[in-house]
């Protein structure tokens, strides 16, 4: 396959989801100009307010990213929050100021759990309740905004959580699809190479005995026939040894055909995972083995299926080269990268089938995170002990 294949994936909704973010954050610095533009100056220097709101807008796009820390996560919501009701009780009305402790609420529903989540929507109500008494709201007011913003912040944050519910169940429903299909690939190569063996065993088994006993009877003939017939036996023993010799070819390239389409296959998995964009390259000089092969789709699918779960990427690379003796596949990912690694059963798993190849299987997380599998060029292709023993 040349080198700039590539399977464009469905994940325009999650890129959809990045730009909602974005139009929020950028909803809540409009709120916070137009609140000084208005007219309402804070209790502090508008240097200090603004300095509050900057701070309030990185606490929740940090809390929100992906970071590889959860401590810097956890510290990011917690200046949010504090940054949050700061801006609100600095200022001598609410406005629309209130937009910002309903968003800094939802985007605790990706930070700490939802118990901790009802803690900050409850303490949000009691500032925006302590904010309109201490500047002399009347009875009505002061019952009725407290309560009003309650249920847009309880309307926001559930509809944060089930969204986060919804891609939670999205990527478990692709790793277990990406889990089948690979599943399926293998099931299928595997079917085909049962069934060329079963072919060529069933020529060599009728026809190439069946000529050889004809040959054989040939042999015989030509030595026991009259002169005027030895011509046509001769004729017909070179005839029924080069039918032998041909079944024998087609029995031995039967045998040692390819084992599917390594590109294809990896294509037909890389299809079931519609969150990410996959680039997929196969160098046309490479040739696998039927056991290669399916350690290269395995090693796809984990690759496949740890990017879901951990990377938060946009976009994996799968690239299968010939490095001199030995065959390559690295898969690279945009996504976060943790500081260390812990194999799970799925990598530890995958470097035990690549040993039983001769191969090895390195984890890099520094800069991107890269997966590479190396095995040998040449490994031994099913079917030779069936050769040998027809040879023997």
């Amino acid at each position: 396959m040349g080198p700039h294949q590539r399977r464009t994936s469905a994940s325009h909704q999650r890129r959809a989801e990045f730009s909602a973010g974005a139009a929020i954050l950028a909803l809540c610095l409009g709120v916070g100009v137009v609140v000084l533009l208005t007219g309402m100056r804070p209790y502090i220097p508008v240097l200090a307010w603004s300095a509050l709101l900057v701070a309030c807008l990185a606490g929740v796009f940090f809390a929100a990213a992906p970071v590889t820390d959860r401590r810097i996560q956890l510290a990011s919501y917690a200046l949010a929050v504090l940054s949050s009701w700061a801006l609100l009780l600095t200022l001598p009305g609410q406005g629309m100021l209130v937009v910002i402790l309903v968003v800094v609420a939802a985007v605790g529903t990706y930070v700490v759990p939802m118990a901790a989540v009802v803690g900050v929507v409850a303490l949000n109500t009691v500032v925006i309740a302590v904010h309109a008494w201490a500047h002399g709201a009347g009875v009505v007011d002061y019952v009725a905004t407290p309560i009003f913003y309650l249920f847009i912040h309880l309307a926001a944050v559930l509809s944060t959580w089930s969204l986060q519910q919804e891609a939670r169940m999205r990527a478990a429903l692709e790793q277990k699809t990406v889990e089948l299909t690979a599943a399926s690939v293998l099931l299928e190569d595997s079917a085909k190479t049962a069934e060329r063996l079963r072919i060529s065993r069933d020529l060599h088994d009728l026809l190439g005995h069946q000529l050889t006993v004809l040959n054989l009877e040939l042999e015989a003939a030509r030595h026991r026939s009259a002169d005027s017939a030895a011509e046509h036996v001769e004729r017909a023993s070179g005839l029924a040894k080069k039918l032998l010799g041909d079944v024998r070819s087609t029995v031995g390239e039967m045998r040692a055909a390819d084992h599917g389409d390594l590109a294809e296959a990896l294509q037909r998995v890389a299809a079931a995972v519609p969150s990410l964009d996959i680039w997929i390259r196969v160098e046309t000089d490479v040739e696998v083995d039927e056991q290669q092969q399916d350690v290269l789709v395995r090693a796809a699918q984990e690759i496949m299926t740890n990017t879901i779960k951990h990377s938060e990427a946009w976009t994996l690379r799968l690239d299968v080269a010939r490095q001199e003796d030995r065959i390559v596949l690295t898969g690279v990912n945009d996504g976060t990268t943790p500081s260390s690694v812990t194999p799970g059963h799925g990598l530890t798993g995958l470097r035990e089938r690549v040993e039983l190849l001769g191969g090895t299987l390195t984890v890099t997380p520094r800069r991107r995170f890269t997966v590479q599998v190396d095995l040998p060029a040449h490994g031994r292709r099913a079917g030779s002990t069936l050769e040998e023993a027809d040879r023997a």
